[in-house]
This record gives structure tokens, sequence and C-alpha cells, in this order.
């Protein structure tokens, strides 16, 4: 009997240098999605990935095609070699970034047009962050109800807004740079550990993101978006949709609302999700699932040592992972 599963894309942050070249350089499917981007985006991705330069990997509007077009080649690699049942997911989602590549993965939006969005996404997210100085703190112990207290204590006339619920205990706000620093200096009051600064280029997530988002708004108008072959847990409501209407709406919404991870994870463990698939680049969803269910089983595919070692996934329920 086949077990339930669900795929999940990684999002900004799980970037790393060399991230899916060897898988581009062993695996044909790989590679071909690596060009596909090139030929969109009329440069080749490999290139900074493959230098020695981090910050430039690191930057918005480069690290977020390029986690896209590594998690959509270590997928077609894995399905090359037969190790995917597709018949057998139940669901995908992605992180932030990572919706997009959910979506394209179950069809609901072609390579060339993710490529292109997430492309747009990242030139109008680091050109907002440029304009408006703003940040991210992530908070290590807080609730929703304690990080939205301290939103509403440190923002003064600034902007600061719950902008990440990813795990119990794990929430990240963001905001204008002198919010978040009065923000800092308010935490024990809250009953809040600790804070950490996000390294990213501003407040994502949030409504400094606001020409990002009437940017991204007037592409997606032009761009076809299809009714995906599974459902796709959406970060704005935290619930699976196969509407195309909706997809698009939400994709809109997406750049200036909360990602709300942890109850997108709540929704595929209701629907008897057993076994989960995180591919490349990273294990940041993997390491964050720990925390609801640390007996449930996940796979991944980060590169081609992973993916020598994937047994067919699902698989059968009973099976090992």
């Amino acid at each position: 009997m086949s077990a339930h599963g669900a795929i999940l894309f990684p999002g900004q942050g799980a970037q790393a240098l060399g991230m899916g070249l060897d898988l581009a350089d062993r695996e044909e499917a790989a590679r071909a999605v690596f060009d596909t981007a090139a030929d969109v985006l009329g440069e080749d991705l490999r290139t900074v990935i493959g230098g020695d330069d981090k910050a430039a990997l690191d930057r918005t509007d480069v690290c977020q095609p390029a986690i896209l077009v590594t998690s959509l080649a270590a997928m077609a690699a894995a399905e090359s070699r037969d190790l995917v049942d597709r018949a057998a997911v139940d669901a995908c989602a992605g992180l932030s970034l990572g919706e997009y590549t959910a979506l394209t993965w179950a069809g609901a939006l072609s390579v060339e047009d993710a490529v292109k969005l997430v492309a747009l996404r990242g030139r109008a997210m680091q050109k907002a962050s440029d304009e408006h100085p703003s940040g991210m703190l992530s908070l290590v112990g807080a609730t929703p109800e304690s990080a939205a207290a301290v939103c509403d204590a440190a923002r003064e006339d600034g902007v600061l807004v719950v902008a990440n619920l990813l795990a119990p205990g794990q929430v990240a706000i963001a905001g204008t740079n002198d919010a978040v620093d009065r923000a800092e200096g308010m935490l024990r009051d809250h009953k809040i550990r600790k804070g950490v600064r996000l390294p990213v280029a501003g407040a994502f997530h949030s409504p400094c993101m606001e020409s990002a988002a009437a940017a991204l708004a007037e592409a997606l108008e032009s761009t076809p978006v299809a009714a995906p072959r599974v459902p796709v847990v959406m970060n704005v409501t935290g619930e699976a949709t196969t509407d195309p209407d909706a997809i698009q709406d939400l994709l809109r919404r997406q750049i200036t609302s909360p990602v709300r991870w942890q109850q997108s994870m709540e929704t595929l463990l209701a629907r008897g999700v057993e076994r989960f698939l995180e591919p490349a680049p990273g294990r940041q969803l993997t390491n964050m699932l720990r925390r609801y269910d640390r007996e449930t089983q996940v796979a991944t595919c980060g590169d081609v040592a992973e993916l020598d070692a994937l047994t067919p996934w699902p698989a059968t329920t009973g099976a090992s992972s």
C-alpha cells in the first residue's frame, strides 16, 4: 500500500555555493532545467553558484531564481531515475519563494514562466529593500501573540508586523529598521527568549514590500496559471487549493502577508501525509518539520550522493526511508 507523501520546497536562506552543480554535471534532466533557465534569463546561474562570492549569490535578485532552479533540477533528476512516484504525491508546499517551485512542479506554472516571475520578484524585493531600509528579526521562544504584542509596542510611526509563523516557538517579525531596533530592546518584557537578525535584504512579507507586490501583480496578470495536478498548500492561508484564480490572488498577496508555515504543515499532517521529500538546496524545512513530529519520515535529494541513496519515494507504508 502506498504511503501518503508531500514534497516541501525550500525558500530563501537555503542557498549555498555549489548547490545543484553535481546534479547538473551528472544528470541530464537536471542540466536541462539549468539550461532552460539560462535561456530565459540570458545568463547562466551556474556561474554565480559555482563561484566563490557568497555575497553575490545571497542577493535577493540572484538567490531566488537560483534556489527555484536548483530545486526543480533536483526533482527532475530524481524523477528521471524513477525515484519519485507522482501518483502517490498527495500535496506539496513551498516556503515563500518555494511556493513558486511547488506550483511549478505541480504543473500550475511552466518552468519558463516561473523563472521569469521569480527573477522579477527577486529584483522587485531587492529594489523595495533598497528604497526602504528594513529588516527581519527571528524571535526564539515567541508565540504568535507575544510576537504581535512586541510589534504593537515597538512600531510607533514605523512598520513592524508578524511576518513568518514557522514552527512552535519560531516566529519572525519584519519592519523598518528603527522599529526592529526598538523591538530588540523589548523582548524580555514580552517573555521572548532572544531575537536573531535575519540575513535578508529587507522586511519581507510586510507592508515594506508594497512596491514589489504591485510589480508582481502586474506580471501575474499576464502569466497563465493552470490547475495543479496535486493540491498546493499556500503560505497566505495555510490551506490547500487547486483553483487557478485563488492561486493567482494568493501569489499577489503573499509578498506582503505573513507566511503561515506552521499551519501549512498542520494541514498536510491532517491530510494523512506520512512522508515528506525535500529537494535541494539545504534541509531547512526538514529541520523545522522535526519540531512538529520527530517520527515523521523525511527524505532529501540535495546532491548526487543523496540521490544515489534515495529509495523509491514515497514507497510503501512500513518501508524505511
